[in-house]
C-alpha cells in the first residue's frame, strides 16, 4: 500500500532550490518574526537527532518538545492549489510581506502549549529540512541544527527500523539511499543561502569527541555550557522516538560501524551512495 516515490522526492528537493534563490532570500529576510526561542534540529532518522535533542533539553534555559508539526501544516496550507496561481514553493514571491511575521508569530504561538518555560525550546521534527528556507523567512533568528551521520551506518539503520509510521522511503535499499542523496543536496542549498546559520553536527564527531561537540552545539545556540548536558542521560524526560532507550545511557561507540557486519548484503545501497545522482 505504499505510495512513496524517489522520483517525487527529488522533484521536491528541485523544486525548493529552484524556488528559493538567494535573490527571493534577499527581498524577504527581513520580514518574518524575530523570536528567538525556537531552536530546529532536522535530518534524516537514526541519524542522531534525538541526542542533541537530548544534550540541549538538558540545559536550563531550553524546553524539549517532541517532533512539532507546525512547519509542516503551514507548508501544506501555503501548498493548496488557488485557481492556476503557483503553488509553494513557488508562490513565496506573491504573499503579502506581512504575512511572514503573522506566520513566525503562529508559530510560536501554536508550540506554547509544549513548552514548559524555558527561553528557548527545541522543535525536532526530522522532515524539516525540507523546509528551512520557509522556516528563516517566517523565523529568520531560528537556529537550525543539522543531525548528520554517515551515510551507509543512517541508511542501513534506518532499513534494519521499523517505524512507527511514516518514512516509507526506508523500505527500499535504493530509496533509502537516494534519500539520503537528495537530503544532503538540499542541505548543501540551505548552507549556501544561509552561511553560518546552520550547524552541521556530525554523529560520528559528537561519538568520539564529546564534549568540544556539546560545547559547540551550545555556543551556536548562544547558551553558556552547563556539565547537565554532558551528563543527558540522566534527564528524565518523556522521549518518543526509536532512541528512547538509547539516550538514557551515556555515549557508547558501539553502533557506529554496525552496518559492516553485513556488508555483503548492502552493495545495492553501496553503489548509489558512491555515484552522483
Amino acid at each position: 500500500t505504499l505510495e512513496y516515490s524517489s522520483k517525487n522526492h527529488a522533484q521536491f528537493v528541485q523544486s525548493q532550490i529552484d524556488a528559493f534563490t538567494p535573490d527571493l532570500v534577499t527581498k524577504l529576510k527581513h520580514y518574518g518574526h524575530n523570536d528567538t526561542a525556537p531552536k530546529f534540529i532536522v535530518g534524516l532518522p537514526r541519524a542522531g537527532s534525538t541526542l542533541l535533542e537530548q544534550i540541549l533539553a538538558s540545559h536550563t534555559q531550553v524546553d524539549g518538545t517532541m517532533e512539532l508539526h507546525e512547519i509542516l501544516v503551514l507548508a501544506a496550507a501555503l501548498s493548496k492549489q488557488q485557481g492556476d496561481k503557483p503553488r509553494y514553493p513557488h508562490n513565496l514571491s506573491t504573499i503579502p510581506t506581512e504575512y511572514f511575521a503573522q506566520f513566525g508569530k503562529k508559530f510560536i504561538n501554536d508550540t506554547k502549549v509544549y513548552r514548559q518555560g524555558g527561553a528557548y525550546f527545541i522543535d525536532k521534527m526530522p522532515n524539516n529540512y525540507m523546509h528551512i528556507g520557509l522556516i528563516k523567512l517566517i523565523l529568520p533568528k531560528a537556529k537550525i541544527i543539522d543531525a548528520r551521520r554517515e551515510p551507509m551506518a543512517c541508511c542501513f539503520s534506518g532499513f534494519k527500523q521499523l517505524f512507527g509510521e511514516g518514512q516509507e522511503f526506508s523500505y527500499s535499499l535504493t530509496d533509502i539511499a537516494l534519500y539520503y542523496k537528495n537530503y544532503v543536496k538540499l542541505m548543501d542549498h540551505w548552507q549556501q543561502l544561509f552561511p553560518n546559520e546552520i550547524l552541521l553536527m556530525r554523529h560520528e564527531d559528537m561519538v568520539n569527541d564529546t564534549q568540544t561537540q556539546i560545547a559547540r552545539m551550545l555556543a551556536f545556540c548562544g547558551l553558556d555550557f552547563e556539565q547537565a548536558c554532558v551528563d543527558f542521560h540522566e534527564n528524565k524526560r518523556a522521549v518518543k522516538t526509536p532512541s528512547a532507550q538509547q539516550v538514557r545511557q551515556p555515549i557508547y561507540k558501539s553502533g557506529l560501524e554496525q552496518w559492516k557486519n553485513f556488508a555483503p548484503y548492502l552493495h545495492e545501497l553501496q553503489e548509489i551512495l558512491d555515484n552522483d545522482i
